[in-house]
């Protein structure tokens, strides 16, 4: 007995050893030459031109008719910035709350504060008009690939062909606008691939009918954004109106109070942003080493200072996370991007995918004569942009992420400029007259030092990074000193410092100024000028790109066709997913959040922001706590999918798509259906809040009946 006991423990440890080497060998080590593309590496994000009716019917036995596909498209739609649909046939809108805080404070009343309490219109007449809003509805969708590709093929050179492609998405643009009446917009895609012009129903007359307080919207704040299990109520509602009467939507999506049943297809319907799946890997490289390089290194260093800075300077610790917050999401994106660029496993699948490619116009002598050669010129061009791009993103000045002292420096430089012409010929501001009070102005009295000599420091390693410790630049400013030390140099050697020596400085005249003398100006005289050109050059640069790029997507479509589906670029598209759990933090996720998650969330951190609670919170018992209230899917989303719909077979709302995880954030350049999640506010959980909480009668009747309860 002993003996098969031991034997026993003799396997169970073969068997831990086995799993633990596999899970080394998948993580560590791994033969990039052996890594293979995968099945949805390019995703869901099904295009209406081209819907998905044999993966759905094999995926899911679920086969829709091209009139349950005309009847989800035309009831969605599109607002700035992020998706919304109609869900009553009275013009009754759904995005998310995060979508919708803007709008929430442009109707906000004087005495009111709907950011904390929310907002409920009662009646249609209370119900808050949106000025200069719209809303999108895609109504017409033609296919204009022959004309655009026969049109473009008659340009002898890359120069002729981008300004043929330019001229003809115009003309067609201002054919089909003035033969349906519509907005249209020109749409490539498959990067090329195909083309259509899409033909949008603008509804402007929008107003605002429900939106929750801010805590139950956003609870959870920066921290739990980008990450699950979720507990927030990241909804809001509108009203189309036509002629100042509700608009009467034949198409739009009911709510459905029966929930997801596991294993049952559920589809978000929305317009993400931008997706690079289709790219050129040396597209891809680039982004990689400089673009995202870039982007993740200014907003992660701003960030974690940011924290810093509410410890060293506690008054102003408001102020701090204020900015925080709202560079979080950017901040989540590039560095989780940027880090899914450095994977040497997910780049070599994006390998895999551009070799099998290659290899099979290779294989084919028409395509390698016609297309052989796009691959060598994508790389040349973004060769040439690796000269010229680090220069414009370290000349290049942005509020947010750098300091007041470059700004002060610009308006200096304007002013010495304008006070060498004549007096009549000035900017009126630079008047005699007026000089004392713009100066004035140019340096707040009340700028927090601690803030902008942080961000002088980040500057500092950023410019550095990007073009050299050999740069006279670079010298000039830094002499070659890092962060802190860089920043104590520069203002060491500049009259910008403090507002009294910039007040004598810049009363010194326009020669002293434009010397450059002062760090700071010497910057704005370096660097400034010489953006335009280096613009220039970088969109001939692009342009010539978008030749190649357009033949590549003309190879991926004769390859795969519809069988994958285009890169996301803010047009409609449909993906399809389950409820499906993932790992993380050593343990799983559930499928399905509650009501009493939320409240022992509250309770675990103290109550305390961001997971405190609005007043009309405090009594659990209003609801039936087991309520789902989030859920993750597999259905494949990034920005611009804001507010869609999750809909069922039966193109019901079972939820509003919110979020992801942090895996999903690599859905930028690759689709990973083993981790990738959309998270999304259950339909189940709005409207226990809705009835319970909020007290929306009206509202709950329009939801369940599809239309004004009379």
């Amino acid at each position: 007995m002993q003996q098969l006991v031991n034997r026993f423990k003799v396997i169970q440890l073969i068997i831990l050893l086995a799993f633990i080497t596999l899970q080394t060998n998948a993580q560590v080590k791994f033969n990039p030459d052996t890594v293979k593309a995968q099945k949805f590496d390019t995703g869901k994000m099904w295009s209406f031109d081209y819907p998905p009716f044999d993966h759905f019917e094999k995926t899911y036995g679920f086969k829709p008719t091209q009139d349950w596909f005309d009847d989800v498209r035309l009831s969605a739609l599109r607002i700035p910035g992020c998706t919304s649909s109609f869900v009553s046939g009275d013009g009754l809108m759904m995005t998310n709350y995060h979508c919708a805080e803007g709008v929430v404070r442009r109707v906000q009343k004087e005495g009111e504060d709907l950011i904390t309490n929310g907002f409920f219109a009662k009646t249609l007449e209370e119900e808050r008009k949106i000025p200069n809003y719209y809303t999108d509805q895609l109504v017409f969708v033609k296919d204009v690939t022959e004309e655009v590709q026969k049109a473009i093929a008659a340009g002898k050179t890359n120069e002729e062909k981008a300004k043929i492609k330019s001229e003809i998405s115009t003309k067609l643009i201002d054919q089909y606008k003035t033969e349906t009446g519509l907005t249209c917009q020109f749409i490539s895609l498959f990067n090329g691939g195909k083309y259509s012009i899409y033909g949008y129903k603008r509804y402007d007359d929008i107003r605002l009918v429900f939106a929750p307080d801010y805590q139950a919207a956003y609870f959870g704040g920066d921290y739990d954004n980008f990450t699950y299990p979720r507990y927030n109520l990241d909804c809001a509602f509108y009203r189309a109106y036509e002629n100042d009467q509700p608009v009467k939507a034949e198409n739009f999506f009911k709510f459905s109070t029966e929930g997801i049943t596991p294993g049952e297809p559920i589809f978000t319907v929305g317009n993400p942003g931008t997706t690079q799946r289709l790219k050129a890997v040396s597209f891809l490289e680039y982004a990689r080493d400089i673009s995202y390089r870039n982007n993740s290194f200014l907003s992660d260093n701003y960030f974690n200072a940011l924290e810093t800075l509410k410890s060293l300077n506690p008054a102003n610790k408001d102020v701090y996370e204020r900015i925080r917050r709202q560079i979080g999401n950017g901040q989540k994106v590039f560095h989780q991007t940027y880090k899914g660029l450095n994977d040497p496993y997910l780049f070599a699948r994006k390998i895999d995918f551009e070799k099998s490619l290659k290899e099979r116009v290779m294989a084919d002598k028409d395509l390698k004569e016609k297309y052989g050669s796009i691959w060598d010129n994508l790389a040349k061009t973004r060769a040439e942009m690796r000269n010229i791009g680090p220069k414009i993103a370290a000349y290049s000045l942005n509020q947010t992420f750098h300091a007041r002292y470059f700004f002060i420096a610009r308006d200096l430089v304007d002013m010495a400029k304008e006070l060498k012409k004549p007096e009549a010929e000035r900017a009126s501001k630079y008047s005699t007259a007026k000089l004392d009070s713009t100066l004035n102005a140019m340096y707040a009295d009340n700028m927090d030092k601690l803030l902008e000599n942080t961000k002088l420091g980040i500057q500092a390693d950023y410019i550095r990074m990007n073009l050299g410790d050999n740069d006279p630049i670079v010298k000039k400013l830094f002499e070659n000193k890092k962060s802190t030390a860089a920043a104590d140099y520069i203002l060491s050697k500049s009259k910008l410092a403090d507002k009294k020596s910039f007040l004598e400085f810049a009363k010194s005249g326009a020669d002293k100024i434009l010397s450059g003398d002062d760090p700071f100006v010497y910057f704005i005289l370096q660097t400034q000028d010489r953006i335009p050109e280096l613009q220039k050059q970088a969109k001939e640069i692009t342009d010539t790109e978008q030749v190649y790029d357009d033949m590549l997507g003309q190879v991926v479509f004769h390859f795969y066709g519809t069988t994958i589906p285009p890169d996301a670029n803010f047009t409609l598209r449909i993906s399809d997913g389950v409820l499906k759990s993932f790992d993380y933090n050593g343990t799983i996720a559930p499928t399905v959040t509650t009501f009493y998650g939320m409240y022992d969330r509250n309770a675990s951190f103290y109550k305390e922001y961001p997971w405190n609670l609005h007043p009309m919170w405090s009594d659990p018992s209003k609801i039936n706590l087991a309520t789902p209230l989030n859920f993750t899917s597999t259905n494949d989303i990034v920005g611009g999918n804001s507010g869609s719909a999750v809909i069922n077979k039966n193109a019901e709302v079972v939820g509003l798509a919110f979020d992801g995880n942090m895996e999903s954030i690599y859905g930028n350049f690759i689709f990973m259906p083993h981790e990738n999640r959309c998270v999304s506010v259950d339909a189940r959980g709005m409207m226990e809040a809705f009835e319970k909480i909020y007290k929306a009668e009206r509202f709950v009747k329009e939801l369940k009946e599809g239309k004004i309860s009379k």
